[in-house]
């Protein structure tokens, strides 16, 4: 089995993406679970989560709506606003939507790097912690020296790294990425997704050799036990396939055991987002 814990499905029409421009000709068009069903059955690929593309309940709406008319959809990350007073009230809406399994916010364009800390944020990410709904941490690098102190915040709360935090992959650096994701992973209710890191990569050059080291910090790190693949379907279009997004997995796995394998395809997916 293979789940797809992290992929996006976008309107142009219905919503607003400020992150996305024309000039990214692969991907800037409407996108809909009709163009990726072929991909999944062509990879064995079970189901997926699909997750936000931009601050909008009205998304979040929208993407609990074609998980209900898609059965691969097995989950949704959405948007809330963590700093609404009544943010248990909307959470409580969007539960009873759908699937809703977990909530994220671009934290990686707030210009704050200390936005994840403020007080508001915070009261926000302990009432998702309270209903147990994980947390999808979209960071860069300079973000991730306040996680120990978010962690000790919110100690009952289930965090997921995606993209393991977007290392400067084409410049070829690796500190202090690597020394703070080592920091994160101290504590043991943190997940990190393997995935979105060919864009990180040089988009036209990027070779699975180039990668593995990143990889091998985040396995190190975080083990089989708390990696979880994502392929950042249609993003990773900008710089591969679906199919070469799992053959650079297959890659970067070959040489873990099969039940270790299977942890990171599926398992710790079913687990963390009870799918």
């Amino acid at each position: 089995m293979k789940i797809d814990t992290h992929q996006h499905f976008w309107d142009l029409q219905k919503l607003d993406y400020p992150w996305m421009n024309p000039e990214q000709k692969v991907i800037y068009r409407n996108f809909y679970p009709s163009d990726l069903q072929s991909e999944l059955e062509a990879n064995g690929v079970d189901g997926t989560v699909t997750v936000q593309a931009t601050h909008s309940e009205a998304e979040t709406e929208w993407l609990l709506s074609l998980a209900r008319s898609n059965s691969f959809i097995k989950g949704v990350v959405g948007w809330l606003d963590l700093t609404a007073p009544d943010l248990s009230e909307r959470l409580e809406k969007m539960l009873a939507l759908g699937p809703l399994r977990g909530v994220r916010h671009q934290v990686h364009d707030e210009p704050d790097t200390e936005w994840l800390l403020q007080p508001a944020v915070v009261n926000g990410l302990r009432t998702l912690a309270k209903r147990d709904i994980p947390y999808d941490l979209l960071l860069r690098p300079p973000h991730l020296k306040v996680l120990p102190a978010l962690f000790e915040a919110v100690p009952d709360a289930t965090w997921i790294i995606d993209h393991i935090a977007k290392p400067e992959i084409k410049a070829g650096i690796m500190e202090p990425w690597a020394e703070d994701i080592r920091r994160a992973s101290a504590y043991p209710n943190v997940y990190c997704k393997v995935s979105g890191i060919i864009t990180e990569a040089d988009w036209a050059n990027w070779s699975a050799a180039q990668i593995r080291p990143y990889f091998e910090v985040v396995l190190e790190s975080f083990g089989p036990e708390r990696l979880l693949f994502g392929s950042d379907w249609p993003v990773c279009l900008l710089a591969g396939s679906y199919s070469r997004v799992i053959q650079l997995v297959e890659e970067l796995i070959a040489s873990l055991s099969e039940g270790e394998k299977n942890k990171i395809w599926f398992e710790n997916a079913l687990r963390v987002y009870k799918l």
